[in-house]
């Protein structure tokens, strides 16, 4: 009966070591690694972020591109430079309002602002063609290079 007694002990204080937890320099291992880990994938990752805001800019004139040849067909032509983009999301206050488009040209009751959230600058009639659309990229200033490098509809076509 004493042996089951003292192997029972034996047991729970084995137990009660197992359970103690992670020591201080495991912790510190662990920390170490995610570290490492972060430096060398983070900057990949982060890189890919700046591609996919201009693929978005390309993607959004697209689309604002596409919404204002369906207001021509619906009102004869395009929002003028003063009306801007927002003619597309709100009915004109003149004769030919009832040729508007109820709900609009956009899916959204707002014009998007481009991924680095500044307004698209719009012009019409534009210098390359009926309109044009500009996102400044990232630096919100005309010109730039990389990520602040301007992004055009009329350069999307070619």
């Amino acid at each position: 009966m004493k042996k089951k007694h003292q192997s029972k002990k034996k047991n729970n204080q084995a137990k009660k070591k197992n359970n103690q937890g992670f020591t201080l320099i495991e912790l510190l291992v662990v920390m170490l690694i995610l570290g490492l880990l972060a430096g060398l994938v983070g900057p990949r990752i982060f890189g890919h972020v700046d591609d996919a805001k201009v693929k978005n800019a390309k993607v959004q004139i697209k689309q604002l591109g596409t919404s204002l040849k369906m207001y021509k067909l619906d009102m004869g032509r395009y929002p003028t430079t003063d009306q801007g983009l927002n003619a597309l999301v709100t009915s004109p206050e003149s004769d030919d309002s009832s040729r508007w488009r109820k709900g609009g040209y956009l899916e959204s009751s707002t014009v998007p602002k481009d991924p680095w959230h500044h307004d698209y600058i719009y012009l019409s009639p534009g210098a390359h063609g009926d309109f044009d659309i500009t996102s400044y990229g990232d630096d919100g200033a005309a010109g730039g290079s990389d990520n602040a490098k301007d992004i055009n509809s009329w350069e999307l076509n070619q």
